[in-house]
């Protein structure tokens, strides 16, 4: 069993087609007995990830601060609900429960939490795989601009090793799967 957090989208305003990635992805975790690890949310991409699992049999750890809880945006069904003081708490706890991280497609939030795995990625605090679901091509324009940061040496191309980029989340689970560490360069030129 593998615990996979994913990031995603609070909106449920967001078109269908990623609606249906996001339960794609957590019937994916559901059916293989994988947990799910995220921020708790009952609404948006969040949410249908979460119900998805459950529906497949999978479990589902949320981590959500309690200003969120205030708010009463809390999947309440979570087989584990850990409440934190702050949204870095929260972050901590589900990086360190986690195995793996995928990316759907998602907003600020989404993009902070994808990047803050990456970037411990990149300077050696874990080996974790990490997945974009790039549903739509949405996240097109944010590897066009990783083309433009090896471009002008802010990054080393090698670096882009760092992540797969999957257009669907069969594809994401198949790049976890087959998922083998391997040394990155070191961040500076």
């Amino acid at each position: 069993m593998r615990h996979v957090c994913v990031y995603a989208a609070s909106s449920d305003a967001v078109d269908e087609e990623y609606k249906e990635a996001a339960r794609r992805t957590g019937e994916l975790i559901g059916r293989r007995g994988d947990t799910l690890v995220y921020g708790a949310g009952k609404i948006g991409l969040m949410g249908e990830c979460a119900r998805a699992v459950h529906g497949h049999g999978g479990r589902v750890v949320g981590v959500i601060p309690n200003r969120l809880v205030d708010l009463e945006l809390e999947y309440r069904e979570a087989d584990e609900l850990i409440v934190t003081e702050t949204m870095h708490d929260r972050k901590v706890i589900m990086a360190s429960r986690a195995d793996a991280f995928i990316a759907l497609p998602g907003s600020i939030g989404t993009l902070e939490e994808i990047m803050e795995a990456l970037t411990l990625k990149q300077l050696g605090y874990h080996a974790k795989p990490c997945a974009f679901i790039n549903t739509r091509g949405f996240y097109d324009w944010l590897f066009a601009f990783f083309g433009t940061l090896v471009h002008e040496r802010f990054l080393k191309e090698a670096s882009l090793d760092m992540f797969a980029v999957c257009a669907t989340p069969e594809a994401a689970f198949e790049y976890l799967d087959s998922y083998e560490p391997h040394s990155l360069p070191k961040k500076w030129f």
